[in-house]
């Protein structure tokens, strides 16, 4: 038999693409990474878009589930030129009484601000917080016995409940509004089952690592994975975009990091005709659309807390950010849309000009919409922000469209790799023994459209790469 090219090859450079390249290059593989764009990176991508010394992130910005990764927390990454910087609160949420409803890194000050929601919020988060760095390997993880069964079990329990059902353990609009902007990760109805998952596992980690910002921009992380897998011994090309399996060298095993619509486009014609279908089945969530602003002072929030928080939660009260998502879900644009903010500059003078800031922020819209929200967004910032367009000195903006051209995984202006709703939780992309093996052997799928879903973690690339070597290798 010929000897191949390559052990392996991977296709796109995002976390979960750099992830299972190295996992497979630290097993004394040869290893090509290939990627469309002139830099690796995928979702962690950083660039001056408005204006010269002004860097913003093109997508993923604050990066809690980065620092808890256990994958990645076995990796040296400082030694690659990664630093983190943990702003002094990982994130608020504005009310229009000039309060704030706060996640800080310690449990008992946060609980703390509740006041009689305190106890409820301590019964809520606390056993999971205690135990999150242990769970993390389960979590983010396929569908399996736990490592931690009992612990797993509890935060299950609650995890898989709509974030309204929670909510009303709470009595405060403090406590909920907080909540509700937890949960709006999950881009998704509150009303939906697992929608109390991404809320749980965003403030668990913001306790137990906070919501760190890495240094320069999050093209940083994917610098310094693909730094580290360069001095393995791997190899990285880019201005490669794999439109077909003939395209590629000869290998054992090909991971593909990309969501089912490019996989089929690349292989389907290779796979069963069940397994096809599942593909073509797979659902897609809700899109966004982001506007990156280059502002000639910090936003200037009335609640002061604000002003010192990475991230900023700007929607309101519970009930609005609720009936804002749902409309989503519907295929209506939001009036008062959760506007998603992260103000890096402020604790990272590298991303922007002296006495100068940038800001990031988005809203969820109908998958494929091309409105403009603009408007809508910048009034949500200037409701908890006044003076806030005084200071705008360039913005840019991106539809679903533009998102989807930037990088083809997010469908629709998708960010998540697909709904994580209750069906496509564990079974995504398709219900398999594993979720990781396509029909074809040797060709794998390890991104967000694989569990444990979207975030910058790595783990849908650890895991997959995990398979591969033991099926192949």
């Amino acid at each position: 038999m010929a000897k191949k090219d390559f052990d392996a090859i991977i296709v796109g450079s995002g976390p979960n693409g750099l992830a299972a390249a190295i996992v497979l290059q630290q097993a004394g593989l040869s290893v090509l990474v290939v990627e469309a764009k002139s830099t690796v990176g995928g979702g962690l991508r950083s660039a001056e878009l408005t204006l010269p010394g002004f860097i913003h992130d093109i997508c993923s910005a604050i990066h809690p589930l980065a620092v808890a990764s256990p994958f990645f927390r076995t990796l040296p990454l400082n030694k690659h030129g990664l630093e983190f910087i943990e702003p002094p609160i990982a994130a608020a949420h504005p009310f229009d009484d000039g309060t704030a409803a706060v996640l800080l890194r310690s449990l008992e000050e946060t609980a703390e601000r509740f006041g009689e929601d305190k106890k409820m919020y301590l019964n809520l988060i606390t056993s999971l917080t205690e135990k999150f760095p242990a769970l993390t390997n389960d979590i983010l993880a396929p569908l399996r016995i736990p490592e931690n069964l009992l612990a797993y079990t509890g935060f299950g329990l609650k995890a898989i409940l709509p974030a309204t059902l929670l909510a009303k353990l709470f009595s405060t609009e403090t406590a909920k509004g907080l909540w509700a902007g937890m949960t709006g990760h999950s881009i998704l109805p509150l009303s939906r089952l697992t929608t109390s998952a991404i809320g749980l596992v965003l403030m668990a980690a913001g306790h137990a690592y906070n919501w760190p910002i890495p240094k320069g921009g999050s093209q940083s992380i994917a610098n310094a994975l693909a730094s580290y897998f360069q001095s393995l011994g791997g190899k990285i090309e880019t201005n490669f975009y794999v439109k077909s399996l003939q395209q590629l060298p000869s290998s054992t095993a090909v991971l593909f990091d990309v969501t089912p619509r490019q996989l089929l486009q690349i292989a389907g014609h290779t796979f069963s005709s069940i397994y096809r279908s599942q593909l073509e089945r797979f659902k897609y969530g809700m899109g966004v659309f982001k506007v990156d602003w280059a502002l000639a002072e910090p936003v200037p929030f009335t609640a002061e807390d604000c002003r010192k928080a990475g991230t900023i939660h700007a929607g309101g009260s519970y009930k609005e950010i609720a009936l804002g998502e749902k409309e989503t879900w519907q295929g209506k644009h939001a009036e008062k849309p959760l506007v998603l903010l992260a103000q890096q500059s402020i604790f990272d003078p590298t991303r922007a000009p002296q006495g100068k800031q940038t800001l990031w922020g988005y809203c969820h819209v109908p998958a494929h919409s091309t409105k403009d929200m603009t408007e809508a967004i910048e009034k949500q910032v200037e409701r908890f922000a006044p003076g806030f367009r005084e200071r705008i000195l360039a913005r840019h903006v991106m539809n679903t469209a533009q998102m989807e051209e930037h990088n083809p995984n997010y469908v629709g202006g998708d960010i998540n790799g697909g709904a994580l709703d209750i069906t496509q939780l564990f079974t995504r992309p398709a219900l398999r023994w594993s979720p990781y093996r396509t029909s074809t052997k040797g060709l794998y799928i390890c991104s967000s459209s694989t569990p444990p879903g979207g975030g910058v973690h790595g783990m849908a690339g650890y895991h997959a790469a995990q398979r591969a070597l033991k099926d192949l290798f």
